[in-house]
């Protein structure tokens, strides 16, 4: 039987986790500059929108930032890709401009900012679990980068934990593009309910 969108994310038990939408990472002087360019294409504008409806109906828009510590200390030092974020140009600090909310994004008044000093996700190593579990939230439509490594991560951990999980295909990236794709295609098909921002949108508002 095919999932049913519109149940699966009824705002009242949805929350939006949008995954590094900031500015070191989806931004001009991205530490990651391939991948800013994927997000620039579509993701910026289609999670905009996607927080704007979401605020709307009633579910709540969290922000997954990273924020390491400016000395970096307690960082993992274990992966090519905190090596190479590490040594960056425009590195990823706190107090940084690469820390804020991605420009074309804003925080609404009632929306969670959640900041982790090290990790590959939000879910183990923020808040995220335990402050939706405490309200009830069973779905998490997940938008963000990047396909690559932390939106397939923190999918799994999610629904390991017990939650739906729903990406909406034009609000997350990766590098290559067709990578990204073949991604959804091929892996995150099986454990998530893949849908697009406009039908989600349509959802919400019906």
């Amino acid at each position: 039987m095919p999932l049913d969108l519109s149940e699966i994310a009824r705002p009242e038990h949805t929350a939006l986790v949008l995954q590094e939408c900031q500015e070191g990472v989806v931004g001009p002087k991205s530490v990651l500059p391939d991948l800013a360019r994927s997000a620039q294409e579509e993701l910026i504008p289609n999670v905009a929108s996607l927080s704007k409806i979401a605020r709307r109906v009633g579910a709540r828009v969290v922000h997954c930032l990273a924020v390491p510590r400016a000395d970096g200390f307690g960082q993992h030092r274990n992966a090519p890709l905190f090596l190479a974020t590490q040594r960056a140009e425009n590195r990823l600090v706190e107090g940084s401009p690469g820390v804020d909310v991605a420009n074309g994004l804003d925080v609404g008044p009632d929306d969670i900012v959640l900041r982790r000093m090290q990790g590959l996700t939000p879910f183990r190593y923020s808040e995220l679990d335990p402050i939706l579990r405490n309200e009830g939230i069973r779905t998490l439509v997940v938008c963000g980068v990047s396909l690559n490594v932390a939106i397939p991560a923190l999918t799994f951990e999610a629904v390991t934990a017990g939650y739906n999980v729903v990406i909406p295909r034009d609000a997350v990236a990766g590098v290559p593009r067709d990578y990204g794709h073949a991604v959804l295609d091929n892996t995150l098909r099986a454990v998530a309910l893949l849908t697009m921002t406009a039908d989600l949108i349509a959802a919400w508002e019906d």
